[in-house]
């Protein structure tokens, strides 16, 4: 099997070569060149054809948002933006590099004198690894109205929740959604975004720049609230109290291999709430959220996936689909409308 040729983008020269040992050691990776700065890593993507990039955020000349755009433009290619999470600055822009194709964001390896430098390896190379394999393409999103064939199934009565699994993609859908969801938006909605670890608060917080409605990382215990989006955070599994009116965070074990996992929070809000809360799955790798869809559809949620078009990967929209558990399959630009509907009076 070919090894994955990766380019690294990096202006520290001291980060640069730490990321050269570290993927360059491993026999299934090959580094195929470095750059300093966005406008060498546009040039060297064009020349080089990498099937990944490790992509830095602050540089000279050109940002990494600003190349991760021009690339996607130019020569579409599966880009890992490397990040310093404790930085805001870079966050932020790390989510807007999300928001114009790049595929993931991951933390910087701190160096081999930390403690976790092993597991923050691993992590490394299997997001490498996985994004290589992505088939991104260079196209305009279309805005399309919702099809004609868009009734579902309604919330049995009043619809008390909305809840979302997402994974790559998911930042840039997410604003995209929350951009236009009404201010007066009347129910909690609970979000499993897979995104790596550390970047979840900067998530939160660049999407409420974007959000009419309050976006916020769950708090164990605290009441759920109208107007309101709670995203799991690191490392714990999203869910409700049975009675449906508090956040319920759990340690459980992972659900093949996701915590927090989709097939968690779907089948908790299934049990809370039954018929009256609407499921949406949408862009993202494999299956996580499946097994729990098919709870809600037992409980008699109504069930949105995301379609093809619109997703950066069709991977867990496709598996509910496949499994003939989605009531209606949307472009990402409807499903704000059809929630809409759904929570105005279950979806006439």
């Amino acid at each position: 099997m070919a090894a994955v040729r990766v380019l690294i983008v990096e202006d520290s020269s001291t980060v640069r070569e730490l990321l050269r040992a570290v993927i360059g050691a491993d026999a299934r990776f090959e580094v195929v060149g470095t750059a300093t700065n966005g406008v060498e890593a546009v040039q060297m993507t064009k020349a080089l054809k990498p099937d990944v990039i490790a992509m830095d955020i602050q540089m000279p000349l050109m940002d990494g948002f600003e190349a991760s755009r021009e690339i996607m433009i130019d020569v579409p290619t599966p880009i890992v933006i490397v990040s310093s999470h404790y930085d805001v600055r870079q966050v932020a822009v790390s989510m807007q590099a999300l928001s114009v194709g790049a595929l993931a964001v991951h933390a910087k390896p701190l160096g081999p004198g930390d403690p976790n430098f092993a597991s923050q390896t691993r992590d490394f190379l299997r997001t490498l690894s996985t994004m290589s394999q992505v088939p991104v393409i260079r196209h305009a999103r279309k805005r399309d109205p919702i099809p004609q064939q868009s009734r579902i199934r309604p919330a049995s009565g009043k619809c008390r929740a909305v809840a979302i699994t997402i994974s790559t993609g998911g930042p840039a859908a997410l604003r995209e959604m929350f951009q236009t969801l009404p201010v007066d938006h009347s129910v909690p909605v609970l979000v499993v975004q897979h995104i790596s670890h550390g970047f979840v608060e900067g998530l939160a917080t660049w999407l409420n720049a974007f959000s009419a409605v309050h976006v916020k990382v769950a708090v164990q215990g605290e009441r759920l609230k109208p107007r309101t989006v709670y995203l799991a955070p690191d490392n714990r599994h999203l869910g409700v109290t049975a009675d449906g009116e508090q956040v319920h965070l759990a340690d459980d074990p992972p659900i093949k291999g996701f915590r927090p996992s989709g097939t968690y929070l779907f089948t908790s809000v299934a049990k809370a709430f039954g018929a009256s809360v609407v499921g949406v799955i949408m862009t993202g790798m494999g299956d996580d959220g499946v097994a729990g869809l098919k709870a809600l559809r037992a409980a008699g949620g109504p069930i949105i996936a995301q379609d093809e078009e619109s997703s950066v990967v069709f991977g867990m929209p496709a598996r509910a689909i496949e499994a003939g558990l989605a009531d209606v399959v949307l472009p990402l630009t409807a499903i704000v409308a059809q929630l809409t509907k759904q929570i105005a009076n279950g979806g006439a």
